[in-house]
């Protein structure tokens, strides 16, 4: 039986937060550089023209519309990530599958006090590699790296 470990809510909730931030600080530019009258006031000098600040609440607000957009597109392009304890190899993502043969060493000291282990194997060059995977990545690690060091045993 395959055990899985999905994208963490950590790290969606802190993509979500990053738009919200961003669409924020968007509004507040836009409402201070065009709708705010006292702020445009005190920010235009005697011959009417903006001062800096003006000028970048006034052109602030499409780039962090746009950067909401690439957090949003990103978001997308990582909400099915996962980690897949199957019974012949751990599989990453769905695109990189690591087999239990090929598993030198597991480093899981961390992983009780910072939430990581890392996996030494031998890829397909016979080239060592090492590979981090982190719970702030993924959620339900646990059961996965003792499906991981049972296979290796």
């Amino acid at each position: 039986m395959a055990i899985e470990a999905s994208l963490s809510k950590h790290k969606r909730t802190n993509v979500i937060i990053y738009i919200v931030v961003c669409l924020a600080l968007g509004a507040w530019c836009a409402y201070d550089g065009y709708f705010n009258e006292k702020w445009i006031e005190e920010h235009t000098d005697a011959d009417g023209n903006a001062e800096t600040y003006l000028v970048v609440n006034r052109k602030a607000p499409p780039y962090f519309a746009v950067a909401a957009l690439l957090w949003g597109i990103y978001l997308a392009a990582i909400r099915n990530r996962r980690v897949t304890a199957d019974e012949e190899a751990l599989v990453i993502n769905n695109k990189e599958a690591i087999s239990y043969d090929s598993i030198e060493k597991i480093d899981k000291t961390h992983f009780k006090s910072k939430g990581f282990f890392v996996i030494t194997y031998k890829d397909k060059a016979g080239g060592e590699v090492n590979r981090k995977i982190s719970d702030r990545t993924y959620d339900n690690l646990a059961p996965v790296l003792d499906k991981v060091v049972a296979k290796i045993s």
